[in-house]
């Protein structure tokens, strides 16, 4: 007798009922697997991951997986933004190994879901569910390990539920033309297209990136050629046909550095030879969106030896640090991708003193060697605390006397003069050395002030023809007299725009009229910030950012400080650091590309 249970034959009664069974098919057509390469077999396409690579062991499937590695203040987060359909169930899973790993989705719009294992020895399935809200079209999901337990490895991500309409491409853009074009890069603009979300560039019928806003740069381009660029738009539901074709022929190399960059540029420190708080983040890892990359930091031996060291962090304070291989091979990639990449000496605990003319030398090779052996582009001066101060007789910016200010004009002439034309200069000083010279200089015709009240402004006057970016680091800072006679405190956008405008009109030092700072050129200019509330006192939220970078490039939003001039040329932006804008989800970066495209 057919002992079948009574709830399969019910079962199999409904199923065989007219038109049930197309429903069920209909219904389970609709689910697909949302997340984008969930099994990491194309490395971190599609992530965004703090402290993380690809292995390929141990793997659950394909040939690779996820390995992250949580730092002392860093979880190691791995996280991937999908398309969703409102009101709709959705099951999100992976198999993980490990300590303390998790699983979740954040912008559900009802109720973010996690799950955890306290130890995966093995590769254990961690599985959630949730419902979007009404209005969500949006999710978050992300894997992460727990501070300072070690790696955590993860393959097959997978978000399954209803797939979103994507409706219809885009129409293709229109009115794309050429504004600056150097030698080695072209501006490109073009009109927005209603219903993208981004936008795809091409350079002579190759896809070279997608850029949220409706203008970008093209740079690592060869003097004396022509390219054809062609854009198209983005969103869910696929990409438009190509716009028209513009074209552009790069003139020759002018020289001097600066004219390699982009016009307006964002520069970031990385930290490469020491971990905190921030994480570490590789070099190959940068985003496209940083120009300048500044490897902090080259140390000295001693205060006045001259002699200075690059150490790479090592794997013990730096988990997940690259090989001088790898980490050689991400230099030459972002060259070749028009990125400048220096060595940046001094920071906070490197103090640098050239009191003799044997630590000049000294110098100058060991930064050469350093140079040399990575294949940098350049050197950015990032003397802080005493490495810099003025002898009671030292009064003119123009002629100083003062050895370590000397021996330090003669090393970066030097250096200038073996590395040629290509060779980028950066200064990253505190506004206590520069914009405070506005009131004091030096010790003063008294004595007693701080002798190194303005001690940067020498060496930014000696090498201003040389001088490719000058970005003062304003944050840490006191309030300081602008040059409406004012004190400006950090906060807000005010502190910024008058404490660029100083650098873009000139001001007498000391209050001297007849012993006047020249202005930069706008373009030898950018404004440093800190990236986070946690890289830097004087963090100002983006919207304080945006009103800087209007009220300079613009005359909008300027507020109570009325500027001397309009620079549109500005160069852009620096921050402490890149890895602090990793940490705070590159909020940073995000303003940069949002307001320059």
């Amino acid at each position: 007798m057919n002992r079948r249970p009574l709830v399969a034959l019910l079962t199999a009664t409904v199923l065989a009922l007219p038109g049930l069974t197309a429903l069920s098919s209909a219904a389970r057509a609709a689910d697909a697997d949302l997340v984008r390469n969930g099994g990491f077999e194309t490395g971190l396409d599609g992530w965004t991951c703090a402290a993380a690579t690809t292995v390929t062991s141990p793997v659950r499937t394909g040939t690779a997986a996820l390995k992250a590695t949580p730092a002392g203040s860093d979880n190691a987060r791995c996280a991937q933004t999908v398309t969703v359909r409102p009101d709709a169930q959705y099951t999100l899973t992976a198999h993980v190994q490990g300590t303390y790993v998790y699983l979740g989705a954040t912008g559900t719009g009802t109720t973010d879901v996690s799950t955890w294992t306290q130890s995966a020895p093995t590769w254990q399935q961690l599985t959630t569910t949730f419902r979007t809200g009404p209005n969500t079209t949006r999710v978050t999901v992300y894997t992460h390990g727990w501070y300072g337990t070690g790696a955590y490895h993860a393959d097959d991500v997978s978000l399954v539920g209803p797939s979103a309409d994507p409706g219809q491409p885009p129409a293709p853009p229109t009115g794309l033309t050429t504004g600056t074009v150097t030698s080695t890069s072209v501006a490109l603009s073009w009109s927005p297209v209603p219903g993208a979300t981004g936008y795809a560039v091409y350079r002579d019928g190759t896809r070279l990136r997608t850029v949220t806003g409706t203008s970008t740069t093209v740079t690592g381009l060869t003097p004396q050629t022509s390219y054809a660029f062609q854009v198209t738009a983005l969103n869910d539901a696929g990409e438009s046909a190509r716009s028209a074709t513009v074209t552009a022929t790069t003139p020759p190399t002018t020289g001097g550095g600066s004219s390699d960059l982009p016009p307006h540029a964002l520069v970031g420190y990385l930290h490469a030879s020491f971990a905190n708080g921030s994480g570490y983040t590789r070099l190959a890892d940068v985003p496209d969106s940083w120009d300048v990359i500044d490897l902090a930091f080259g140390e000295p031996t001693s205060v006045t030896s001259g002699d200075i060291r690059f150490n790479r962090c090592p794997a013990t304070e730096c988990p997940g640090v690259e090989s001088d291989a790898d980490f050689k091979a991400a230099i030459r990639a972002k060259q070749a991708a028009g990125k400048k990449v220096l060595i940046s000496i001094g920071g906070q605990n490197g103090q640098v003193r050239l009191t003799t003319a044997a630590a000049r030398d000294t110098f100058v090779s060991s930064v050469s060697k350093i140079i040399d052996e990575y294949g940098l582009d350049g050197l950015d001066i990032d003397f802080e605390g005493h490495s810099l101060s003025l002898d009671a007789d030292d009064t003119d910016f123009r002629n100083p006397k003062t050895p370590v200010i000397v021996n330090l004009i003669s090393a970066l002439k030097t250096l200038k003069a073996r590395y040629g034309d290509d060779f980028v200069l950066t200064m990253a000083p505190e506004t206590f050395f520069v914009q405070l010279g506005y009131q004091y200089y030096g010790t003063g015709p008294w004595g007693g002030q701080d002798p190194r009240a303005g001690a940067y402004l020498p060496v930014i006057h000696a090498m201003r023809d040389a001088l490719t970016l000058l970005h003062v680091q304003d944050y840490n800072s006191g309030p300081i007299m602008g040059l409406d006679n004012q004190y400006h405190s950090m906060g807000g956008a005010d502190f910024h725009i008058a404490m660029t405008d100083m650098l873009l009109t000139g001001f007498p030092v000391a209050g001297n009229a007849k012993n006047v700072f020249p202005p930069l050129r706008p373009d030898q200019v950018a404004i440093g910030m800190p990236a986070t509330t946690n890289a830097g006192n004087g963090h100002v939220a983006p919207a304080e950012v945006v009103k800087t970078l209007d009220c300079l490039t613009r005359k909008q939003n300027c507020g109570s400080y009325a500027t001397h001039g309009t620079w549109p040329d500005l160069r852009g932006l620096m921050t402490w650091s890149v890895n602090w804008d990793r940490f705070g989800g590159w909020e940073f970066q995000r303003t940069f590309d949002g307001y320059f495209g």
